[in-house]
């Protein structure tokens, strides 16, 4: 057993039960002066003593054990790129922060996306004021805010996922047998009845008459989303408005919403329930088609369900799921992994979700690699969706699924690929503007904080050199 020194979250513990060192001490049957140790990291948390934490406390042993800080420590670097520049910090001093005291560190981020956005709202009052004095200011997005819901969170909902399971299980949800479950539970419980819907709505609940519309257009596994989502909300609506006040004052845009996304986790976990999904994912090793046609779902309602998989002692792989079109627009991004999404520098060209659009309907498979090392399998896939009549636009996405390559072997995508070799990564970044790889020759940005060499009389590959750069 490896040793664990977790001083910080024992004092963290230890101050929020009021306690003294001398206090705790007793009740774990040591002198004041060794627990003084241990939060101050000098000596590890021993095995007896972890037991007794957690018998005193009804904690997790997991609370103390190591975490991964990588997607935190990342967060820190993008925030502070400034200070990192001007030598204030250092990105060890970031990763000692982010492993010692996480709370401290997201403080910090806090802070730091604040400060972030109060100078966006002023420069864009500024250059109103220069156009149009009755111009609004632009607050940040509600659905921003949904996505860092979710983020914050690892893109896991442990009531809500138990919940699901629950009812799944109470009203016998099965392939094959989901509508006619659906419908019979909303018709029963709560005298829902279905009809389709004739405009280019893809559904709509008459609340007044108790009447589910859902479009003809869409498929069995849409229609059983839609009809699930309705069922959260009807049967789920209360924790729903719990949860989503957990950020979001009620009233607001955001709640709204969040209690939408909240619904609509429950949606896929009820359809797909946990354990069962889970059990499946494993048999057929991650294989993203077969599950498709075994669940008959869809190829993104899959891909995210897999990276919902993080319940404790029953894990799948840690994914993270991301969504974009053709321009490089993220418009979903969930994480349960150290993988680190730009906020402000978008996303790298050289990622393979990119590579999807040159050849829909097959799944490309990529081992990447980020600045700090970080290697990840990544599985892009482009899909397409229409409303179904001649000549009108569709939609189109790249849908991305990736883990980190610890857990790559896991998945029937890393047959064949070289899992042990640096060499077989392609080299990544979190996007041009924050990215530190300074000798790409695809960056579409200057770096932020370093000095751009320009000479009229040489031109280089890379599109923008430092003066610094020396290797």
């Amino acid at each position: 057993m490896s040793k664990i020194y977790a001083g910080a979250r024992l004092r963290r513990l230890r101050e929020e039960r009021g306690m003294s060192q001398a206090e705790l001490a007793r009740v774990l049957g040591i002198s004041p002066s060794y627990l003084n140790q241990m939060e101050h990291d000098s000596r590890p948390l021993t095995v007896p003593v972890l037991l007794r934490l957690t018998e005193a406390f009804g904690v997790d042993p997991a609370f103390f054990s190591e975490r991964d800080t990588s997607r935190l420590t990342a967060d820190l670097r993008e925030t502070l790129a400034g200070e990192i520049t001007a030598a204030r910090v250092s990105p060890t001093d970031l990763a000692e922060l982010a492993s010692r005291m996480p709370s401290v560190a997201q403080v910090l981020l806090d802070l730091g996306r604040r400060n972030h956005l109060l100078a966006e709202r002023l420069a864009g009052a500024t250059d109103a004021r220069d156009t149009d004095p009755a111009a609004p200011r632009s607050p940040r997005s509600p659905h921003e805010e949904i996505r860092d819901f979710f983020y914050r969170r690892q893109n896991y909902l442990h009531d809500t996922d138990l919940a699901a399971e629950e009812l799944a299980r109470e009203i016998a949800i099965r392939p094959g047998d989901v509508l006619r479950v659906l419908t019979a539970r909303l018709a029963d419980h709560h005298g829902v009845n279905l009809t389709g819907e004739p405009g280019d709505r893809l559904h709509h609940y008459d609340e007044a008459t108790r009447t589910l519309h859902i479009s003809a257009r869409l498929r069995p596994g849409q229609r059983a989303f839609r009809m699930a989502t309705q069922l959260a909300l009807l049967e789920y609506g209360d924790e729903l408005d719990r949860q989503a006040a957990e950020d979001f004052a009620p009233g607001t845009p955001s709640h709204a919403l969040a209690r939408i996304g909240i619904a609509h986790y429950f949606a896929a976990a009820l359809i797909l329930p946990y354990t069962a999904f889970h059990t499946a994912a494993e048999e057929v090793r991650y294989d993203i088609e077969l599950l498709t046609d075994r669940y008959g779902l869809g190829y993104e309602t899959v891909c995210h369900r897999l990276s919902t998989l993080q319940r404790p002692r029953l894990r799948g792989v840690p994914f993270s799921f991301v969504r974009v079109d053709r321009a490089g627009n993220m418009s979903k991004r969930q994480s349960a992994t150290g993988f680190h999404f730009s906020r402000a520098g978008g996303t790298c060209p050289l990622w393979n979700v990119y590579e999807a659009f040159a050849a829909s309907g097959r799944i490309h498979v990529q081992i990447a690699e980020m600045p700090d090392g970080q290697r990840y399998l990544w599985t892009a896939r482009a899909i397409t969706r229409h409303r179904g009549g001649w000549g009108e636009p569709g939609k189109t996405f790249a849908i991305g699924l990736g883990c980190e390559i610890r857990h790559a072997h896991r998945l029937v995508y890393a047959d064949g690929l070289d899992l042990t070799s640096a060499s077989a990564a392609t080299p990544i970044g979190m996007g041009c503007r924050v990215c530190e790889r300074l000798d790409c020759p695809q960056r579409g940005a200057p770096p932020l904080g370093r000095p751009l060499r320009i000479d009229q009389h040489t031109s280089t590959f890379v599109p923008y050199p430092v003066t610094d750069h020396t290797t």
